[in-house]
């Protein structure tokens, strides 16, 4: 299946015009969907890339989606996971919140991480020791380029 990806994604970065996309979604959106493979939210809901935050998981559940909620609120640029740390971040979201918003956030964790590469890394080997997932799941690891488009494997 790896390579079936990076010859698509060839196609697909060899066409690649949308690199300098801020980081924000442009119509202030963020969508929270089920994961069904049947679902292809940006096409149904006429989103273009760059529009919108789209978060997937079983059943559309925000329970599950609350991190990246937040992420997405504060417009990522400044809660990015990759430049700064839970306590940072946790500062931002305090800023101008009710004791009770503040209490929550400071029970939160963030999930950061400063290397991608070495992230990718650590997620895949969590997901290899999970007993909750079959023995037989194949796992691997993927970046994507935002500035250009193309994918490249870590593991």
């Amino acid at each position: 299946m790896s390579t079936t990806f990076v010859e698509r994604n060839e196609q697909y970065a060899a066409s690649f015009d949308k690199g300098s996309l801020p980081m924000p979604p442009s119509k202030n959106l963020l969508v929270v969907t089920c994961m069904d493979a049947r679902l292809n939210p940006a096409a149904s809901l006429g989103i273009e890339l760059g529009e919108s935050h789209i978060v997937r998981n079983a059943g559309g559940r925000v329970q599950d989606a609350i991190r990246s909620i937040v992420v997405s609120q504060r417009h990522a640029k400044s809660l990015s996971s990759t430049t700064r740390t839970t306590p940072q971040l946790r500062e931002i979201v305090k800023k101008d919140a009710s004791p009770a918003v503040a209490q929550l956030v400071d029970q939160f964790d963030f999930l950061e991480f400063s290397n991608l590469e070495l992230s990718v890394k650590e997620e895949v080997e969590h997901l290899k020791n999970n007993p909750l997932l079959l023995k037989e799941t194949k796992i691997s690891g993927w970046i994507y380029h935002v500035e250009n488009g193309k994918i490249s494997r870590v593991v």
